[in-house]
């Protein structure tokens, strides 16, 4: 785990974070990462995600903060939370639009409470339109948002890594960033605000790209489906072993070292200058799928070390922090027992790190609210009420 001293850019900051699950604990956990003081609001009891993620210590997107655990359907939830945020810079809520004010923790008694509040908010499909109150998942978003249809493999049905696109980077970063941007606005200001991320629309911004490559299809063909696996030079090959390598020489040069790698420079589909033609796409393919078939994954992996071509082998989860470019620059950390990234991007002068693993649910009340000015008395009392839980 990293040094318990790290201060982190956000350090200072003080988040109150409503117990979720996927987006808005990743944004937390981000805000957690780069130094913010992170405490997560936590029902009592087993649900959902601390049923399929785990709990306590192995939920990865709750290290670094520290738990409180409240029932908000107590009566006395809402004015203790207020009491929280009077004293805190950020909300994070990732419940459906409405449960909030249903709560009595909407936007306008929070900033009523404290005008400088980021209010944070994360939802599926907004907080407005026909769909507001639609449930889904991240496949879903994905598809709403046009991203879905661009990842076919070799032109067939539609296919994106799970809970990636709408949850955690349309979701939970855009959140993350979209906070950081209102903490800049109010220093200036003095005044707090609402962000009301949507997971689709989120999606749809991470394929900015795409969109512009489908722009161009008339004038260009073939364009818009480099980047799908229908370009033979885009796409990942099965290996003697099962595994599998991923080939990615776009440019020119790219790909001339990457045919000269493979012995093809004098193949006619494999000439610079016929690259780009789709026409000969799928008798490269068919090539390729027997040239890599030939030999292992480390057979290939040692061809084109270092050789400019864009070749690189598909690690699984327990390959991936061992392999020597993570191991240098320390990408991945254990906590906990589980290995995991570690936090990112770098900064030179305020290290990130994570603080702490994650905690117990409850684990933090009694400290939390007796930084927060309760007395003994007040929290022996909502405990007894069980409107808190203290972790023994």
């Amino acid at each position: 785990m990293s040094s318990a001293t790290s201060s982190g850019p956000l350090s200072g900051v003080r988040v109150l974070e409503f117990e979720g699950l996927g987006p808005a604990p990743f944004c937390g956990m981000l805000l957690a990462d780069m130094g913010a003081e992170v405490i997560l609001l936590e029902r009592p009891g087993a649900g959902l995600a601390r049923l399929s993620l785990g709990d306590g210590r192995q939920r990865v997107t709750h290290r670094g903060k520290r738990s409180v655990g409240i029932d908000l359907k107590h009566p006395a939830a809402p004015s203790l939370v207020l009491r929280l945020l009077k004293e805190s810079d950020v909300l994070v809520e990732g419940f459906r639009p409405g449960v909030m004010e249903r709560l009595g923790l909407g936007p306008e008694v929070c900033l009523a409470e404290n005008p400088r509040l980021i209010y944070g908010r994360m939802t599926g499909w907004g907080q407005t339109g026909p769909w507001a109150q639609e449930p889904g998942h991240d496949l879903n978003y994905a598809a709403l948002s046009g991203t879905l249809s661009t990842g076919r493999w070799h032109g067939g049905a539609p296919w994106a890594p799970p809970s990636i696109i709408g949850d955690m980077g349309g979701g939970g970063m855009m959140l993350a960033f979209g906070i950081a941007c209102a903490l800049l606005e109010a220093r200036r200001s003095g005044v707090g605000q609402v962000i009301d991320a949507a997971m689709a629309e989120g999606a749809a911004l991470l394929a900015q790209g795409l969109f512009a490559l489908h722009a161009g299809r008339a004038e260009r063909p073939g364009i818009e489906h480099l980047l799908d696996s229908t370009a033979p030079f885009y796409d990942v090959y099965a290996c003697a072993d099962g595994r599998w390598i991923s080939v990615a020489p776009l440019e020119p040069q790219f790909f001339t070292s990457f045919v000269e790698k493979l012995g093809l420079s004098e193949d006619p589909d494999f000439q610079p200058l016929e690259q780009f033609t789709p026409d000969r796409w799928p008798r490269m393919h068919a090539r390729l799928e027997g040239i890599f078939a030939a030999h292992d994954r480390d057979h290939w992996c040692a061809l084109f070390e270092g050789g400019g071509s864009c070749v690189a082998p598909v690690l699984e989860l327990d390959e991936a922090p061992d392999h020597p470019q993570h191991q240098a620059r320390n990408a991945f950390l254990e906590i906990a027992g589980v290995r995991q990234p570690a936090p990112a991007p770098r900064f030179s002068r305020t290290p990130q790190g994570v603080r702490r693993e994650p905690p117990l649910v409850g684990e933090h009340t009694r400290s939390c609210l007796e930084a927060f000015g309760l007395s003994p008395g007040d929290i022996d009392g909502l405990t007894s009420s069980k409107a808190i839980h203290c972790a023994t």
